[in-house]
């Protein structure tokens, strides 16, 4: 299994990039936001998933291990494969996927190219319980893949990778989120809550994100 691939970008296509690396030529598809940032010439290192089929062989490339489970987690929904999760985050990004399943936030999803209105609501009502658990990879796995010089290229799977440390709004949702756990709310009442209150406030910390998490979830009236 090739988890993670670090060389120097040949060139871009429309939906991939070829990475030479010692030599070899690997065409890793991508989403838009990371072909983005990507330049023929330069190094690069990614995350990757290699899907495996009868006549077929295709690695995807992702910046963070997060985004790269929010990939696999999406593909478990009925109709949704590669190419549709890869529209996923490529309109939204892992945060805008994470904020729209917890919030059950549909519409947003059907924004992404190639995606109906019902299969944004089956992705919806099939991952809104599940979305905290990636989430709360937020303060562990959010990292990005270590950047590579091209005489340093490698291919390995990743164990424990060392790497910058997390976004800290990454971190404080999924300290939230705990939080919230521990105090006896649901996965997905507390995912719906820290989503909405981040969505509010982007650069809240933890403290900031439970309070505002916990006025959320009070009872009305």
């Amino acid at each position: 299994m090739i988890g993670r691939i670090a060389g120097q970008v040949v060139y871009k296509g429309e939906d991939h990039a070829l990475i030479d690396v010692r030599g070899v030529g690997y065409v890793v598809y991508c989403t838009d936001r990371v072909l983005g940032g990507l330049a023929p010439g330069e190094a690069a290192a990614l995350f990757t998933d290699l899907m495996v089929r009868e006549d077929l062989l295709q690695l995807y490339g992702f910046p963070t291990l997060v985004e790269k489970e929010w990939f696999r987690l999406l593909m478990t929904v009925q109709g949704v494969g590669a190419k549709a999760a890869l529209a996923m985050l490529g309109a939204l990004g892992p945060d805008g996927v994470s904020r729209a399943l917890a919030l059950g936030d549909w519409t947003a999803i059907k924004a992404a190219k190639g995606i109906g209105p019902k299969t944004a609501q089956r992705v919806v009502n099939e991952l809104k319980d599940k979305a905290p658990m990636v989430m709360a990879m937020g303060a562990g796995a959010a990292v990005a893949a270590p950047s590579a010089a091209p005489d340093a290229d490698a291919v390995i799977e990743p164990a424990a990778p060392v790497a910058p440390a997390p976004m800290p709004s990454a971190s404080a949702q999924a300290e939230a989120l705990s939080a919230l756990g521990n105090l006896g709310y649901g996965p997905g009442e507390a995912a719906g809550a820290v989503a909405q209150a981040a969505g509010e406030a982007p650069e809240a910390d933890t403290a900031a994100l439970i309070r505002a998490a916990l006025k959320l979830l009070a009872p009305k009236g």
